[in-house]
């Protein structure tokens, strides 16, 4: 990292770079599935590899890169549509680079909760304060610890109302927890969440069967799989009702059809009942 964060970043928080690339990669198409008009000053002011450079060539490379981008949409869409049907609070769990509160057309009235690492957050908000962005809606950028087991009182605290509607998103972070982080992670969540609540995150799958790329094994050894794949089972068994959405349809959705089929996915819960 460059002396443009106050601290250095983790090995996972980094990841986060690597995400706003591919933001920015997209967001330079002519027919972009979603604009990221921060994106690129993250990675630049990373002192990375630059925005419009391409992706790694392994289909490893290929696949990662097309799951980022198919998945911001599918997310984009999902958490709108979930503010418009009345959760006016939305949480963002390991924001990361996430700009949803900047680029994104709330409802009146949404409250955009970030929770990150303090490093990651404060790099974050030096780069939007030099591009002069200002948040869509109202937006609140909380430093926690999702292994420390009081961040739900430090989100309290910071105004989030656990007797409204909320969603949350989960966005490529399970797969950097162990299935016992993951479990106390969205046990935590369920105690906040009103019914009728969201929870967005990925399809969980067997990271032991991740194909080796030495290019990514900066990333992919960090990988503990979380839940795996009985993720949207687990949370089936604990009050939310999963729907899975498969890649392959959210590619041929927003007319991205896939070269090769994809056993990916997303989740979609809703809050139904408390777990018992």
């Amino acid at each position: 990292m460059t002396s443009d964060t106050p601290e250095p970043l983790s090995p996972v928080s980094r990841t986060a770079l690597s995400v706003a690339r591919v933001r920015a990669y997209e967001s330079a198409r002519p027919d972009a599935l979603f604009v990221d008009p921060y994106a690129a000053a993250f990675v630049e002011a990373a002192g990375v590899e630059p925005a419009g450079s391409r992706p790694s060539p392994s289909a490893l490379a290929k696949g990662l890169v097309v799951h980022g981008i198919l998945r911001t949409r599918f997310y984009d869409d999902r958490l709108l549509a979930a503010a418009a049907d009345g959760a006016e609070q939305v949480v963002l769990l390991a924001a990361g680079l996430d700009t949803r509160a900047y680029r994104l057309d709330w409802p009146a009235g949404t409250q955009v909760f970030e929770l990150d690492l303090e490093p990651v957050l404060a790099f974050k908000q030096k780069v939007l304060d030099g591009l002069g962005a200002e948040p869509a809606g109202r937006r609140t950028a909380l430093p926690a610890d999702l292994l420390d087991p009081h961040w739900p009182e430090h989100l309290l605290a910071a105004g989030f109302d656990p007797s409204r509607r909320s969603a949350w998103l989960a966005e490529g972070l399970l797969v950097y927890f162990t299935p016992e982080e993951a479990a106390g992670l969205f046990t935590a969540v369920a105690t906040l969440a009103a019914l009728g609540s969201r929870l967005l995150l990925e399809k969980g799958r067997d990271v032991s069967l991740t194909p080796h790329d030495p290019a990514l094994a900066h990333i992919t050894a960090l990988w503990r799989g979380g839940l795996g794949p009985d993720t949207h089972h687990w949370l089936d068994r604990h009050g939310w009702t999963a729907e899975i959405t498969a890649l392959d349809q959210v590619a041929d959705d927003y007319g991205r059809p896939l070269s090769a089929p994809s056993t990916g996915g997303f989740i979609d819960a809703v809050r139904r009942h408390t777990a018992g």
